[in-house]
């Protein structure tokens, strides 16, 4: 999940160019010493991928179940104020429900969502998990990510189709448009520019999950586990979870 998003243009509020400044230092140092596509192959680089792709109807059912009452799911800017610029500068909603945040287990949202708490807890890798509910006409512009130390995987669960019968959700990264249909996945590094919009009348429901990057140098495996423990540390301390 999108919990550390820079947008590339937008006014925030006054600690905002302090978090820039310290997003733009992280991701020179990891840039330096990992060199990487925009988009991964998930059967590569991430050990759950065919887990959760095979438990995807059973997360689009309970997902589905969810968004009988989409308005107790609060919007992302609601649990990420800095987060405003992309989230509610349109006033079409964009909600989360995060089970997982950094490593720590929401218990609430867990308890209303058992199939995907399951699938997070199961696997070591998979750091935060969240559903993901875009509203019609949704438009979420173009931002980025700080942290290589993890990669984004979106799974798609309930995408509408577009007037053509394409699936009307368009996620751009890099330049390049990606229409990820009902039970399909994408893993992406998400440091690179992207943007996302539900070109359709519907809810879009897709699944976000943040995965530990293998393979990196010693010394980034190291750094990003402090990173990743302090960030889990950060929640607990805001009672998230």
């Amino acid at each position: 999940m999108p919990v550390n998003a820079v947008p590339v243009k937008a006014a925030r509020d006054p600690a905002t160019p302090v978090y820039d400044h310290a997003a733009a230092v992280l991701r020179g140092f990891y840039d330096r010493r990992i060199s990487s596509p925009p988009v991964l192959d998930p059967t590569a680089h991430f050990r759950g991928h065919a887990r959760f792709e095979g438990g995807a109807q059973a997360m689009r059912d309970e997902a589905l179940h969810i968004a009988r009452e989409l308005g107790s799911v609060p919007r992302f800017h609601e649990l990420m104020p800095q987060q405003a610029s992309i989230s509610n500068q349109d006033a079409r909603d964009w909600r989360m429900l995060v089970v997982k945040a950094y490593g720590v287990t929401v218990k609430a949202n867990a308890r209303r969502c058992p199939v995907l708490a399951r699938h997070a807890a199961a696997d070591p890798d998979v750091l935060s998990a969240a559903y993901s509910f875009l509203a019609p006409g949704k438009k979420v512009p173009e931002h980025r990510g700080p942290f290589r130390g993890v990669l984004r995987y979106y799974l798609g669960l309930c995408v509408p189709p577009d007037a053509i019968g394409r699936p009307g959700t368009v996620l751009t990264i890099a330049g390049t448009e990606h229409r990820i249909a009902n039970g399909k996945a994408l893993l992406w590094d998400d440091t690179y520019v992207h943007a996302v919009r539900n070109d359709t009348l519907q809810v879009r429901i897709a699944l976000l999950l943040d995965v530990r990057r293998r393979g990196m140098p010693r010394e980034l495996e190291i750094l990003s586990r402090i990173i990743i423990a302090a960030a889990g540390l950060a929640v607990r301390i805001r009672r998230v979870a």
